[in-house]
């Protein structure tokens, strides 16, 4: 009977402890990222992030030198955790799929006023090149994001969207798949309301909508 006690002693303390470490592990990457005037390091000059979703696996190309600063803020928040279960929350087939606000509402009040500098538009929005999103101007950039669905060029270039990187050979098909049933968001469609998703997070979306595809993990290639 003392045995016994002591293996559920033991295994007791085990689960208790990894539950410790998950949840510090936890604070620790969200004390890194309420902080974005820390998260400041210079990206490679070329790196990959590999995108693991709920539709599939598909891989981003940065090249620094096309868009320097949205390059370096990609790599920042990657590295850091931000996009991990980050719904795809505007998708219009034939144009973009957009993602990049986080699910926790503290994490999007710290980076909403993080502005990126603007780049000069060196590369084009063609078919599976990621630029940054923006409201209206180019020194509105934060941590939005879409993956163009075809040649934008003609449309996007000339406002001053800089492609920072692109989704590499092979990897298009599975972001083709990304849920699109919803449309364009509110108040102009019927898809989710930006407003309310930065307000609150993953709870308004998976609620409302719940067909949503999302990035389970986003981490840098070794």
């Amino acid at each position: 009977m003392t045995k016994r006690l002591n293996f559920v002693t033991v295994l007791t303390v085990v689960l208790i402890l990894a539950v410790v470490s998950i949840v510090l592990g936890q604070a620790g990457t969200n004390a890194a990222l309420k902080n974005p005037a820390a998260l400041k390091e210079m990206a490679p000059a070329t790196f990959k992030v590999n995108f693991d979703t709920s539709a599939g696996m598909f891989v981003v190309e940065v090249h620094r030198d096309w868009a320097p600063n949205g390059a370096d803020r990609f790599y920042n928040l990657v590295k850091n955790g931000y996009y991990d279960n980050v719904r795809f929350f505007r998708v219009i087939p034939d144009f973009m799929v957009q993602f990049g606000i986080n699910g926790d509402p503290a994490l999007n009040a710290a980076w909403q006023p993080a502005r990126i500098p603007p780049d000069p538009v060196k590369q084009s929005n063609k078919r599976g090149f990621i630029s940054y999103a923006m409201a209206g101007r180019p020194d509105t950039r934060t941590t939005q994001v879409f993956i163009n669905f075809k040649d934008n060029s003609a449309s996007l270039d000339g406002q001053g969207f800089a492609p920072f990187g692109q989704v590499t050979s092979g990897s298009m098909n599975v972001v083709d798949k990304i849920y699109s049933g919803y449309g364009e968001g509110a108040p102009s469609g019927q898809g989710p309301e930006q407003g309310r998703i930065q307000a609150e997070g993953n709870a308004y979306l998976t609620k409302s909508f719940p067909k949503l595809d999302y990035v389970k993990k986003a981490t840098i290639e070794k």
